[in-house]
Parts: structure tokens; C-alpha cells; sequence
């Protein structure tokens, strides 16, 4: 079980992912997403010339150990270029144990706890009408539960709302700088209400509903946010302050009983201790590609259950099929699993990758091939070279810097 190959690849089947493919001394290979969406270079330089020649001639079933050497050795802790290398590593040698057991990683990490894990599509529209329609098609494909986000009259752009029905926002190539958007606030905090006024009106009350307010209030006016939606009853209103000083969600929780979650920009298991030790989110958002992989995101999970908070995995088309697999297994198996967020990959994505899991009736399942269940097309890859591409930057009305 000696690893004598850790080959990084990167492709762009419509935007870049970083894969790591690790190969055994007999011939088992296992795959790992180590993608940064926007960054994705950075992480494959450190793969390529500060891990994978560590890799070489180690035993790939410690998976433990070889988490402990990559994140305490480098003395350089966290950071989320090395936290989606280590991620990458991660999953491809649990990938690689499954396949030696013979059975889906699920089974490894403990068989299933439920048939399937219910997912949540991407629902959106420049104004009401294109989001009723957008919730309609989104329940024709199979969705069970949806996240609305909205078009801002006065804005041309909006986070969410652009781009193919169903895809997160994709980096925007062929440009030497970022594009920059125009946000409002106020504006944003007048309109949404109406929104989701809108939405129960057209398709009742028991529909789960999903919000990501993606980092962009204080905490003064997200507490107005979610109180004002306290009526339509959502599933979540997620990523409401800036990740940064999460104990800015402690204002937030004592003005609203509208659920909570966050982290889908943290890559450490420590950036929850407060959220998780004073009870002040309801899910975890991290993804297994950006928090440590498997290993990481199992410890993550099995700490929120302590205080009764569940899983809400990060799931959007800038994971790779390879993480997204990860999450899918890590849901079946966690018994305090909430939702998960599933982007459907492109026609030209799942050209490269080969996954197995499958969505039926509103629910992911991963499938029962061996390991991730996921193949690797390296010479369908090499037809995709790397395209620098950015995701945008915000600015207010005045021309101030703010979060995008």
C-alpha cells in the first residue's frame, strides 16, 4: 500500500478544478479535490512542489497520520491553500481505502443512517415572476427543497442570480481584472421580504426554503433580515455577516428565531468554537474540499452533533464531482445530517469526471461502486487547458470596497 505516484491535475471543463490522483504500489489509485475557486494555481503549486514529493513511498492506508504530518508538520498551519491540499490528499487515500476494502466509503465510515440526503437546487430570477418559474422548474427536476435569491431593483448584478439555472456563479475569464458589481444594502434589505412573501404565497408553506445572505450585512441589519423573515419560515438564512468575526452572530440570535448557518469560507474545524460552544448557528457550511477533507470534516460534523447542530455541506459547481461525492457518502453516513446544496455539473464537466451518485426524488444516494465512486478522464482533461478566470469584487454606490 506504498504510494509510488501523487500526479495533480488541472483542467477546465468550463472552469478550473485541481484534482490529485495517488497511486499504490498495486495499482489502486484514489482521487482528491483540492479546487479554490478563483485560486485554483496556488493550490496546485503546493500539491506539486511541497506535498506530492512527501507523499512518495508512504503508506497510503495511514490516512490519520498522514492528515497529522501535512497540517501540524508544515508548521504553517490552516489557510485555505493548505487546507484544500491537505483536503485533496485526504480524500484520495480514504478513496483509495475503500477501494481496497471493496466497499463504498460510506460503509467505512459507519454504513448509512438514512435511504438518501435530501438536496437543495439554486432557485433564482431578476424579479418575482422569474423566480416562481425558476422554483417550478426546480420542482420538475426532482427538488425537494429550494434557495431563493433575488435580483435588487436599481442593481444590474447580483450574487446568485446570474449565470446558467441552477450553477453557483462562475469565475468570469478572459479579463485582466476582476468585473465589479454594484450592491445596495438597504435596498436588498426592502426587497427580499417581499420575495419571500411572494414565494409561500405560490407554493404553501411546508416547501423548505433557503436564503444565503453571502457575508454582506452587519449584524444589526441581518437581525432586521431575519426577523422580517420570520413569517415564511425559512429552512436557513445562511452567511449573513462576514466570516471573520463569527461572534458577530451572537446580536444576530438574540433578535431572530429564523435558523442559521454558516462556514462555507472557513477551512478549520476552530473557526466554529464559539458558534458551536454558545449554541449561535444551526448548521455547518464548510465543504470537504475546503475544511481538511474527509478526516477533517467527519471530526467537524461529529463535534456539531454535541450541540445539536447539523450539516449543510457546501456543495456549489466549483466543487469538483470528486468532492461532491465526499459530501454525498459523509451525509448518508452522519447521523445529524440537515441538508445538502447540489449544483449540477456541466454536460462538459462530467465529461472529465465520472461520478456514480445519483439524484432521484429529491435525494442524493453515492451509489455502492467502491470508494468515492468517481472516475477521472485524463485525456478528455487535457482537452480543457487552465483559463485564468475571477470571481467579481463588490462595491457600494460610492465606490467603497465591500464584501462580495
Amino acid at each position: 500500500m506504498k504510494i509510488i505516484a501523487a500526479d495533480v491535475l488541472v483542467t477546465s471543463p468550463g472552469r478550473n478544478f485541481v484534482t490529485l490522483r495517488l497511486t499504490t504500489e498495486d495499482g489502486v489509485t484514489g482521487l482528491g479535490d483540492g479546487t479554490l475557486n478563483g485560486r485554483e494555481l496556488a493550490v496546485e503549486s503546493y500539491l506539486r512542489h511541497h506535498v506530492a514529493p512527501l507523499l512518495i513511498g508512504r503508506d497510503a492506508g495511514r490516512i490519520e497520520d498522514t492528515w497529522q504530518y501535512l497540517y501540524r508538520g508544515a508548521y504553517w498551519r490552516r489557510g485555505p491553500v493548505t487546507m484544500a491540499a491537505v483536503a485533496a490528499v485526504d480524500t484520495a487515500l480514504w478513496d483509495i481505502k475503500a477501494k481496497t476494502a471493496g466497499m463504498p466509503l460510506y460503509q467505512l465510515l459507519g454504513g448509512a443512517s438514512r435511504s438518501g440526503a435530501l438536496a437543495y437546487g439554486h432557485a433564482s430570477g431578476r424579479d418575482v415572476p422569474e423566480i416562481l418559474d425558476s422554483v417550478r422548474a426546480h420542482l420538475e427536476r426532482g427538488y425537494r427543497a429550494v434557495r431563493i435569491q433575488s435580483g435588487i431593483p436599481g442593481l444590474d448584478s447580483v450574487y446568485g442570480v446570474d449565470g446558467a439555472p441552477g450553477e453557483a456563479p462562475a469565475p468570469v475569464g478572459g479579463h485582466p481584472r476582476p468585473f465589479e458589481e454594484v450592491w445596495d444594502t438597504p435596498a436588498y434589505l426592502r426587497h427580499m421580504p417581499g420575495v419571500f412573501e411572494a414565494v409561500r404565497a405560490e407554493f404553501g408553506p411546508a416547501l423548505p426554503l433557503l436564503h444565503d445572505g453571502h457575508h454582506r450585512m452587519t449584524p444589526i441589519q441581518a437581525a432586521r433580515l431575519g426577523k422580517d423573515l420570520e413569517p415564511y419560515d425559512l429552512f436557513w438564512l445562511e452567511d449573513v455577516t462576514p466570516a471573520e468575526d463569527p461572534t458577530a452572530l451572537r446580536l444576530v440570535r438574540q433578535h431572530t428565531t429564523t435558523p442559521l448557518a454558516i462556514g462555507e469560507v472557513f477551512n478549520s474545524l476552530h473557526d466554529y468554537g464559539p458558534l458551536l460552544g454558545e449554541r449561535l448557528i444551526d448548521y455547518v457550511r464548510s465543504a470537504v474540499t475546503h475544511v481538511g477533507g474527509v478526516t477533517a470534516m467527519r471530526k467537524l460534523l461529529d463535534l456539531a452533533a454535541v450541540y445539536g447542530v447539523k450539516s449543510g455541506i457546501h456543495g456549489p459547481a466549483d466543487i469538483s464531482p470528486v468532492g461532491m461525492a465526499a459530501a454525498i457518502h459523509l451525509d448518508l453516513a452522519v447521523h445529524n445530517f440537515g441538508i445538502q446544496e447540489y449544483a449540477p455539473h456541466s454536460a462538459r464537466t462530467l465529461e472529465v469526471f465520472r461520478p456514480s451518485y445519483r439524484f432521484t426524488g429529491g435525494l442524493l444516494h453515492p451509489s455502492d461502486e467502491p470508494g468515492l465512486g468517481v472516475e477521472f478522464d485524463e485525456e478528455v482533461a487535457a482537452r480543457f487547458p487552465y483559463e485564468p478566470a475571477y470571481l467579481p469584487v463588490n462595491r457600494l454606490g460610492d465606490g467603497t470596497v465591500h464584501d462580495w
